[in-house]
């Protein structure tokens, strides 16, 4: 290191030798010689090690997102929100890590996905995995019992991401949950009816929720022969049923999970099975699965949930799906999952599932496990898949071509002449005072023609041109970017005017 220090300073002094000979205006013959010695001294230094190349690239599993995909976003959050906020919610926030502890025991299987961060000051912290724990340990911190929130934030997964699928590293989960001792699925049917009208507001294409309950699941697997060590990761095993076969399911769980094939055929007779509330009513008679508590618990909830589910006018979006498990081991009740449906090819065929996009369920336990008397508050909620939305919301704008407005700007200030930048400025400044979005180009004196084709490129509806006659008149020029009419307005009318033809609400298109 000493040696290194040495020749970097003779390197710098050398330099400043050839900057003096420079300046003094020395002979080339001589300046030569000495950024000659120079070269061979750096040389000697070897590469500059603070300069390293280095690939320019996101992170995997993340990426970034342009103002037009920002556009796409802003827009399908708002839908998001209205509804949240429609439907009596408050909003909250939590830390974007977790001591490791809070998070730990909660997922699974799914628990070796989380980003687990170095010590920092004695404690072991890691990323949020999703929104719901840290929910669950606020509710218990603050001693709450009742609360209906929604809450909009990042989540870290160390999955394998692929991104083409709307699958990430890092991404966005919007979720709302009620907490609190309420009478039986009137909070759970609010969930669905959220689910519904939130996915039917953005026109991504037909969807169906499928929806169970653990306590049938579990019920089911008691009365199959399942030891209750293996109800879990079993659990996890009939999850995978909507992305791969029966026989790669069964074969996962006698295979790598140890059960027997006769319990595994049993477990199949039963998971295969979906339908309406006549389904709920033909379980209810089953031999076995009716002398089950849990299981006949949850099918009594699941025919009330239906009957609120038709009087919220949803129940035709809904399907009772035994092979729906939701594979996080923090639910207790009613589990559901949104699918987006792929029409038919054949007539007569039924639409195949091409992905979730939202999910939830009732989780009764989880306050309990961080309140130290384990007082438990029951709690319901859902997720919102929006990065998956955001995908097929961008595929769908890219397929028809359209024209995504990155900014909301309603109007453009613009001269007709020059030297009228300070008349430029003095007018936008009034438009801003007024809560109008307004612009200017950045010259002083740019060319009429330049200033309206920036609003035809950035889609701003409106142009309002200052021109030397006009200001003697005390009008200023008002012109439609679509239309190109144009009208003289007072000065004093002129933010009125802006407002009134500006009242339509934003869109994205």
């Amino acid at each position: 290191m000493a040696e290194r220090a040495a020749l970097e300073e003779l390197v710098r002094l050398q330099g400043e030798r050839v900057r003096g000979l420079k300046q003094q205006k020395a002979s080339a013959e001589q300046i030569e010689e000495e950024v000659a010695k120079l070269l061979k001294l750096k040389a000697q230094l070897g590469p500059d090690e603070g300069k390293q190349k280095f690939v320019l690239k996101t992170p995997k599993g993340t990426r970034d997102y342009s103002p037009r995909q920002m556009a796409v976003r802003e827009k399908v959050f708002d839908v998001i929100v209205s509804c949240f906020k429609r439907h009596g919610a408050e909003v909250i926030d939590t830390p974007v890590f977790e001591l490791k502890e809070t998070l730990t025991g909660k997922y699974g299987e799914d628990s070796k996905l989380i980003y687990d961060l170095k010590d920092q000051g004695g404690e072991l912290l890691s990323l949020r995995y999703d929104l719901t724990v840290p929910f669950a340990r606020y509710l218990a911190m603050n001693k709450l019992t009742n609360i209906k929130r929604y809450h909009i934030a990042k989540v870290y997964r160390r999955d394998n991401p692929a991104m083409t699928r709307g699958r990430y590293r890092e991404f966005y989960q919007c979720d709302f949950d009620i907490a609190g001792q309420f009478d039986p699925m009137i909070p759970d049917a609010e969930c669905l009816k959220i689910m519904c009208e939130i996915l039917s507001s953005l026109q991504i294409g037909d969807f169906l929720v499928k929806v169970n309950d653990r306590r049938i699941l579990d019920g089911m697997f008691a009365i199959c022969g399942v030891p209750d060590s293996k109800f879990r990761t079993i659990c996890s095993s009939v999850d995978k049923l909507d992305k791969v076969s029966w026989e790669e399911v069964k074969n996962e769980m006698v295979g790598e999970k140890g059960l027997a094939p006769k319990v595994a055929d049993r477990i199949g007779d039963y998971v295969q099975q979906h339908g309406g509330v006549s389904l709920v009513e033909q379980l209810l008679q089953d031999p076995e699965l009716s002398q089950n508590k849990q299981a006949l618990e949850g099918l009594g909830d699941l025919k009330i949930l239906f009957e609120y589910l038709t009087l919220f006018g949803i129940a035709d979006k809904i399907s009772f799906d035994l092979s729906l498990a939701r594979g996080l081991d923090y639910y207790t009740g009613v589990i559901y999952e949104a699918v987006l449906l792929q029409t038919p090819v054949r007539a007569g065929e039924e639409p195949l599932g091409v992905g979730s996009v939202a999910a939830g369920g009732r989780y009764d336990g989880l306050v309990g496990m961080f309140d130290p008397k384990g007082r438990k508050v029951p709690c319901v909620g859902l997720s919102i898949g929006v990065e998956r939305i955001f995908s097929i919301v961008e595929q769908r704008l890219e397929a028809l071509e359209e024209k995504v407005r990155t900014t909301e700007t309603q109007v453009l200030v613009a001269s007709a002449q020059k030297k009228l930048l300070e008349e430029r400025l003095r007018l936008v400044s009034e438009l801003w005072d007024a809560g109008i979005k307004a612009e200017l180009l950045y010259k002083k004196n740019p060319k009429l023609l330049n200033q309206l084709q920036y609003c035809e490129e950035a889609g701003i509806p409106l142009v309002v041109i200052i021109g030397e006659q006009e200001l003697k008149d005390g009008v200023i020029k008002l012109r439609s970017v679509a239309s190109r009419e144009e009208v003289d307005v007072r000065r004093e009318d002129l933010v009125e005017e802006i407002k009134r033809r500006t009242s339509q609400p934003f869109c994205i298109c």
